[in-house]
This record gives C-alpha cells, structure tokens and sequence, in this order.
C-alpha cells in the first residue's frame, strides 16, 4: 500500500452526498413554513451516522436563497454563549446583516467580562467587519478603556456619518439600560440585540442557524440556557440542530413541543451504502455487499472500510468480525486484548484502564494508554473518558465468554464505588459522583452482585448528588437490563424509582400514575417505598387526608428507611395543618432516633422546622434552623437539597429583606431550573413576588406571580399554587382592585379547605378582607374555622398579631 497523507484518508466529509432523501424532503417542508415563528428542525442519530455531512449539504441546497451561519459545538470554545454569538455575528454580518446594536452591546459586556484589558482591533474578534465599532474607535483615539454602554453610544453620536444610524442606537431601550444590568441579564441582552438586528435584516431574505454535536452542550442541565434564549427569538429563519439524542426543551417549557421537529437520521440504504463504496474504490460485488451489511449503513464505518482497504484484502471483508479485523490488523495483541476487555465498559479512562489492565496482567503503563487511544476507532465519550464506536464494540463482545464479562464487570464495579465515596462539592464532582454511581449499579447487575436493594441504595446517593436526572439514568439502564434478565423483584424496584423521581420533581400526576393504589405489601423496604411515594402523590396533589393516613401507617414499619421518613411526613403534614406543637414534637423524636451520620434526614428535620417557624412567623428562629440545615446538608454535600435551601432562602429573605431575595432569586431559580424541580421553581417565583410587592415594584410583582402560577400549575401542586394566589390578592389590594383581590382570595380559600392544609393562611385570608373592608361570609366562615384548627407554638394571640402585622406590611400606605 502506497503511502498518503492522512488529510486523504479522513476526509469523508469530501465524498459524494448519497440519499437522505426523507430528511431532505421533511427540510424543505420546514424552509417553507420558517419565518412565521421559532422553527428547530432536529436532525438525531448515533456519532458516525452523518449529521455533519448532512449539515453540509443543507447549507449548499439554501445559500443562494438564504443566509447561512453553523456553530460547531465539537469545538469547545463555540459551546460559550460569548465566542458562539461572535461566530454567527461574522458569518452573518458577511452575508450583509449589519448589527450596529449587537456590536455595542457585546463591546459593553466584552468588557464587563475583560475589565483589565483595552478594547482594540486586536482584543475583539469582529471590531474591522463592524461599522459602528470602527467608527468609534477611529474616533476615539487615545481613551484607554470604554467604560460604560453610554459612552459608547455618545462616542458614535459624535462620529457616525448615518443620521439614520445615530437616530436608531440613540434611541433604543436596551442600549440605554445596559449598565444598569447585571452581568446575567447584560448576555441576555446582548443575546436579544443580536436577534433583533438579525430580525432587521431578515425581512427580504431568510436564514438558516444550523447547530452540529448539540450532545456537546448536555454536560450539565443548563449548559444550553443561553442557546435555547437565543433561537427562541430567531423567528425569521430555520434553526438546524444536529444531536445524538433528541433536544428535549419541551422539559424545560412546554411551548417548545410544536416549535421543534425531530427527524431521525437512521443507516443508509443498501443502495446507498454500495454506491459508497463503489465511488471509494472497492470493485468486488460481493465485497461491497458484505461491508454494507456488516457496517450497518453507518457512514462512518464505509468510509473507515475504504480508507483501511487493500487491495489484496478486499475479498476477506465478508462480516462485522472481518472489518474488525481490519480495524486491528495493525494492533499489538496485548492492545487487542485490553481493547476486548475494555469493550465491557460503556465508558473508560486511565484509571479504568489501568484497573482492567492490572486485573488481568497487561500492559497499564503511560505509553500504553497512549498508544491504545490513538486508534480512530476510539472517540471522547463527552464524559470526560472515551468509549468505543458502537459497532466495534459490539464485535469485540463477541470475543469474550460470559465469565469474563462478569469478572471485568465487577473491576469495573470497584472502580466506580471508589468514585462514589470519594465526596467532592464542586459542580464538576457532583456531576463525576453521579455518573459513577450510575455506572455502578450498571457493572453491579452485569456482574450479578447487586439485588434491588442493593439498587435503592445507589439511588438515594444518586439522587443526592445529581439530583433526577441521576436516577433516570439508573431506571433506563434497569429497564434495559430487565428486557434481557425478567425479575419481578426489579420491576418493582425500577417502578419505585421512577415514582420517587416524579416527586422530587413535584410532578404528582407521574407519581399517581405509576402507584395506582396504596396498599403495597410493607414487608419489605421495595413495597413501603412505593406505598411512601403514593402518598406522597396525594399529598402534592392535594389529597392529604389519605396522604395522612399512609404515612402514620408506614411510620411503624420495621423497612429500612422508611419508618423515619414516614415519620418526618407525619411532622410535615401535621405543621401544613396548623398541628405545630405536634409536628415539633415529632421533629425532636425524628432527630432523637436519626443516626448522627445521617445528614440527609437531619438536614431535612431542621428545615421542616425552619419552615413551621416561619409560618409561625418566628423569623428569628426560622433562619436559625435553616442556617443549621444548610450546615448539616453541606456535611452531606447533596445537590438537590442544596438548592432546596436556596429557595427556602429567598422565601424568608421575602420577608426579612426583600432586596436581597430580588438579588438571589436567580441563583435559586437557576439551581431549581438544573434539577427539573417545577414545584420549587413556583415556590421561589413566588417569593420574589412578594419580595417585589413589598418594594412597591407592582409590574414585575405582577409578571413573577402569574410565571410562579404556570409552574406550580404544571406541577399540580396545588397548595403552593394556592399559597401564591393568596398573596397575588394583596397585590391587587396595592394597585387599586379590591374586587380582584376578593376573587383571589375566594379561589386560594377554597383550594386550601379543599386540600386540607394551612389554616394560618386561611386566617390571614380573613384578616385581609378586614383591613380592606371587603366582606365574603364564605372566607369569613373558612377562617373562623381555621382558627379553631391552629395549634400555635406560643399562642393563638400571637400568631394573629404577627399576621396582622405582616399584612399591614405588605400593604402599607395601601391600607383603606
């Protein structure tokens, strides 16, 4: 075989474009319709299918009709939402967009990001393609650093020629607010410049935003924040948006679900696949045939089967196990079998590698993992490690006994426990935690070691440190096992998981779904956690009674971990329902029976009485306990509880100063946003309402309580819905409709009689209609009856004191 540059042998993205004819058929369906509102046409498949080439061809089919700009997200610096926006800047704005207000508003938060450096030609990537900019700087000649979005917009004033251009920066709203923003929302708005330049220039002639490895972006829950903000607003053009998965927005909104289509990308037809291979020089027929069969009709591999041919091999090529020859004719045997025994393993670094490797006496060296992950065959797993084409691994299975199997399984299973222990509070080792239980759990059931107790265990820690998404990647790695190896047992287990998933996310309606009845069998820890979850569907859903009734039952079980729980639900329930010496005391025999070392239960005692202190509106006392919560959750260093005293924060900080839960109400809602959690979202939007209500900020008070709505409308949570209806009325009361306030409150009465829950909030119902002069007997009936219900921790006098307080602060000079 002669010798070529390897540029020739890889350059599949250079050979001629075959079928994909349905793809190309569903594209132009979307062109047509684009410009009419936010359009994403997702193209999915596995890594080697062709997204890229395809991304190709569709910019070559449209740039003579339509502007064309591509983020490739392979390029780590592209998955930054400042280089991302700067790249389609360039390849727009040399299409002919001008973005006169973009450019501005990224100089501004270039250098709110760079305060150290100057800003020149040489710092920012598009100043000599940007008219505004150039014309600033060449007459600005000698101020040292731009300072503020002001300045800017003065300095062109001064030296546009365009009165039409001077007129448009000059006047416009987001320009003139930029440095009052804070850095989130100055991206934000740079974000929204960008689009609204681009909407300018798109009236005459479209655009597509063709997005590649969007896979790239998923490392963390909010990695594509920015992204989604961005095509949200391209509503002139088409967003392309290749991935291996689907794009799942509709979680994060349920707007995106008619916005996005998904059009799979699937292996090439064999008509296809042999006119590949043809075009590559292979002329044996029956070689052909055989590689297309055995490829799978994944691009990748044809052209891998081209580049590593030979002539006098051609003809050997009759099977996957033949091309996998070829992929290791030139492979050291003791590399073959680390490579074998590495194919166990979804996903492998150096330590695993030098794990298997000393378990099975080969090669661990430096040199020798060097060596091994420089074949073509083996690509970044996006986790951090590398994995083995799909194909190829498969192949390589083949070659292993099921004893085999099972022993790398269970090196592997050391491996990933030792990760699991070892206890790391940054984001990256949260997220590295969870993957390693996850794999865990998976080698576990491989190696026929763990049972579905053994399952539960690694759930909890699981949901501990990577919140939901943690455990639905345990339930689907069950679920699949449980296709190949039926177990009842599993089932059942996998169920549960799934049910106690949905409540972390306060999504009732799953966890009522999935547990149709109450009575599981309690005699073991599977059948009372399920019988847990069910009520605690109930329970968010509104059903307390019965919620109630379970968990007293399940607080004498003898399942393990389940009784204190129960108990700590008991102490819950009995606070919501105005029980608060009972639900104290609860707490103090939950603390008394919780072992020292387990934090997750503590911390969970001390914020539940955070809360019956603040609904006692014992201030003071309420953020003493959730300081000590904090305190205990640290020690555990979980994510899911963690943010859930981000938003307990911002609720007291309602109360105690409002600016400061103005300040960090989007921590809260970013840390709630990244777990999925829709019932904790509407908590903390309803708290900024209040705390914005109290600062007589009515507009944005307005809009965060209708967005808390829609959340805990969606979460069927139905307390909390009617909690932040509640407090909307007093909103009303300060903007001047008393009879809207009435309506609220009526509807946020009779949801809380109905779901059996806060008689405090019932009471200050009917305080409220006295200090406006509003009567409605039915309220007035609710809150007498309330006040019957209440326990107070000090007295009944007291209580009603602090709320009349509290509603007097709310309205202030509002009162009638």
């Amino acid at each position: 075989m002669s010798l070529e540059p390897r540029f020739r042998r890889v350059a599949a993205m250079h050979r001629r474009f075959v079928d994909r004819e349905p793809v190309l058929e569903a594209f132009a369906g979307e062109l047509e319709s684009a410009g009419a509102g936010p359009r994403v046409f997702n193209v999915v498949g596995v890594g080697g299918i062709g997204k890229s080439r395809l991304l190709r061809e569709l910019v070559e089919r449209v740039k003579k009709t339509r502007r064309t700009a591509t983020l490739d997200l392979q390029v780590p610096a592209m998955r930054q939402q400042e280089d991302a926006l700067a790249v389609l800047r360039v390849g727009l704005g040399r299409q002919g967009v001008r973005f006169d207000r973009f450019d501005i508003a990224y100089a501004v938060w270039w250098q709110r990001l760079h305060p150290h450096l100057r800003l020149t030609r040489s710092q920012l990537p598009f100043i000599a393609e940007s008219e505004a900019l150039t014309q600033i700087l060449d007459g600005a000649a000698g101020v040292p650093v731009f300072g503020t979005g002001v300045g800017l917009v003065r300095l062109l004033e001064k030296v546009s020629t365009s009165a039409r251009q001077r007129h448009r920066i000059k006047h416009d709203e987001t320009l003139s607010a930029l440095d009052e923003l804070g850095n989130a929302e100055l991206a934000d708005a740079v974000t929204f410049l960008f689009a609204e330049d681009l909407r300018a220039a798109s009236a005459e002639r479209g655009y597509v935003v063709l997005v590649d490895a969007y896979e790239a972006l998923r490392r963390g829950a909010a990695s594509d924040v920015w992204l989604r903000d961005l095509v949200a607003q391209l509503d002139r053009g088409l967003t392309v948006v290749a991935s291996r998965e689907p794009v799942e927005w509709h979680a994060h909104d349920a707007s995106w679900r008619p916005v996005v289509r998904e059009v799979r990308v699937d292996g090439l037809p064999m008509q296809a696949r042999l006119e590949l291979l043809a075009d590559g020089g292979i002329d044996d027929l029956a070689v052909r045939e055989a590689i297309a069969v055995a490829s799978q009709g994944l691009p990748f591999y044809l052209h891998l089967a081209v580049d590593t041919r030979t002539t006098a091999r051609q003809s050997a090529a009759v099977s996957s196990e033949e091309i996998l020859q070829r992929f290791l004719a030139h492979v050291a045997a003791e590399e073959i079998r680390t490579l074998e025994l590495l194919s166990v393993a979804r996903v492998f670094d150096y330590e695993i590698f030098q794990a298997v490797a000393d378990a099975f006496d080969l090669p661990r060296h430096r040199m020798a993992w060097e060596s091994l992950t420089a074949y073509s065959f083996v690509y970044p797993a996006g986790t951090g490690g590398l994995r083995l084409h799909q194909l190829m691994r498969e192949a390589l299975h083949r070659r292993l006994s099921r004893e085999t199997m099972a022993d790398v399984h269970l090196v592997l299973k050391r491996v990933w426990d030792d990760r699991v222990g070892r206890r790391q509070t940054s984001q990256d080792g949260i997220a590295t935690r969870a993957r390693a239980v996850r794999e865990a759990v998976y080698s576990g059931l491989h190696a026929r070691v763990v049972d579905g107790d053994g399952v539960l265990s690694y759930a909890d820690q699981a949901l501990a440190c990577g919140g939901k998404q943690a455990v639905d990647g345990i339930v689907a790695d069950l679920r699949r096992y449980l296709e190949t190896h039926p177990s009842p047992r599993l089932e059942l287990v996998a169920r549960c998981l799934q049910a106690e998933a949905a409540i972390v996310l306060g999504d009732a309606t799953s966890a009522v779904r999935l547990t149709p009845r109450l009575d599981w069998p309690t005699g073991d820890g599977v059948g009372a956690r399920l019988a847990l979850a069910a009520a605690h569907g109930r329970r968010i859903a509104g059903d307390t009674s019965e919620a109630l009734a379970v968990f007293h039952e399940l607080w004498d079980t003898d399942a393990p971990g389940v009784g204190l729980r129960a108990g700590f639900c008991v102490a819950d329930l009995d606070m919501w329902q105005g029980r608060f010496r009972d639900a104290f005391a609860m707490t103090d025999r939950i603390l008394e029976a919780t072992a020292p070392d387990d934090h997750l239960l503590r911390g969970d005692v001390w914020r539940l009485r955070h809360l019956g202190y603040r609904f006692a509106l014992d201030l003071t006392a309420s953020e003493r306990a959730l300081d000590e919560a904090e305190e205990i959750y640290r020690r555990a260093g979980t994510l899911v509880e963690a943010a859930l005293v981000k938003t307990n924060r911002i609720e007291l900080f309602a109360w105690t100063d409002p600016d400061a839960a103005v300040e960090h109400g989007a921590a809260a809602i970013a840390a709630q946003t990244d777990l999925g959690a829709l019932h904790e979202i509407g908590k903390t939007y309803t708290a900024l309402a209040i705390a914005l209500t109290r600062l007589g900020r009515h507009d944005r008070a307005a809009a965060a309580f209708e967005t808390a709505a829609d959340f805990l409308d969606r979460a069927r949570y139905r307390s909390g819905r009617a909690r932040a209806e509640l407090f909307r009325a007093l909103l009303h009361v300060r903007t001047g409709y008393p009879h809207h306030a009435l309506a609220s409150a009526r509807w946020a009465v009779s949801e809380l009689v109905a779901a059996e829950v806060y008689p405090t909030l019932i009471m200050m119902a009917g305080q409220v209609l006295d200090v406006i002069g509003l009567d409605d007997d039915g309220i007035a009936e609710a809150a007498r009856a309330a006040t019957t219900r209440i326990d107070a921790l000090d007295s009944l006098d007291g209580l009603q004191g602090r709320t009349r307080r509290l509603i007097a602060d709310l309205l202030g000079e509002h009162t009638p």
